[in-house]
């Protein structure tokens, strides 16, 4: 059998996160944790400061950094695979009058924007779907003017290998297109790779209700008892640092990345 190459891997990649989240999009839109959070609230506060002519909100989701960036911004384009995901922002956009906001299908490691086309770039929720990380990341060095800021936020791999198989699999199995969470130690290095310098880093966790995370991916319900017997199982150490709770809900550390290009 003959292996995929880099460009068929990444297009089949793609296409199985469209079918992941396109049916989903409603339920991203209307998502409490997608909605809110003190990472969103510092992504608009930076916003605010700057102003940007242009900014752009890589792998959008339910379009909650695009909205928050569109009270500050002239012009904000969202940007993501799902074409039912950008469907669904557009409509939210035009019911709160966000004129100044517009929809653009396209993966992030070919974003079609000349060089330097954006001062400002936000991506959240989303780098851990990418296939090629740092190719992402240097696509949104691209786009980006020499010395913008740019805010990246994910959730955050433990840098010990028993804490991190844990979290990769219930990832996987809620969402079979997730690819991985990174340490914070591997996005300081991929983020100097694609030629941004970081000039803070702001971890705090969030709590996961494990009915809700479950249910905004549908995640059939032999995949879903799998993540409860594996929490159930985990070593002690696994629970405590996650802090499982009886009904599986749990705690993930997330990290917000503000950098400058370059």
């Amino acid at each position: 059998m003959a292996t995929p190459t880099g460009t068929e891997s990444s297009t089949s990649h793609d296409h199985h996160v469209q079918s992941q989240f396109g049916p989903r999009a409603a339920a991203y839109v209307e998502s409490a944790v997608h909605a809110a959070g003190e990472d969103l609230r510092h992504i608009a506060q930076l916003a605010g400061d700057i102003r940007p002519a242009k900014a752009l909100d890589l792998g959008c989701g339910g379009g909650h950094v695009a909205y928050a960036l569109a009270a500050h911004a002239h012009e904000v384009v969202a940007v993501d695979l799902s074409s039912d995901m950008l469907a669904a922002v557009a409509g939210v956009a035009r019911q709160r009058g966000l004129a100044n906001l517009h929809v653009q299908q396209a993966s992030v490691q070919a974003l079609p924007f000349e060089d330097a086309s954006f001062d400002f770039v936000a991506s959240r929720f989303s780098a851990h779907h990418w296939q090629d990380v740092d190719a992402g990341l240097r696509e949104a060095a691209r786009v980006l003017k020499r010395a913008s800021p740019a805010v990246f936020v994910d959730v955050i791999a433990a840098g010990r290998p028993l804490l991190d198989t844990h979290l990769q699999t219930i990832e996987l199995l809620r969402d079979t297109s997730h690819v991985r969470n990174y340490s914070a130690a591997e996005w300081h290095e991929k983020l100097a790779r694609a030629g941004f310098g970081v000039e803070r880093c702001h971890m705090f966790r969030t709590r996961m209700e494990f009915a809700s995370w479950i249910a905004r991916m549908a995640t059939p319900k032999p995949l879903v008892d799998a993540i409860r017997l594996l929490q159930k199982a985990a070593a002690p150490e696994v629970q405590q640092v996650f802090a499982i709770e009886p009904d599986g809900s749990f705690m993930l550390d997330m990290a917000v990345f503000a950098v400058r290009r370059c």
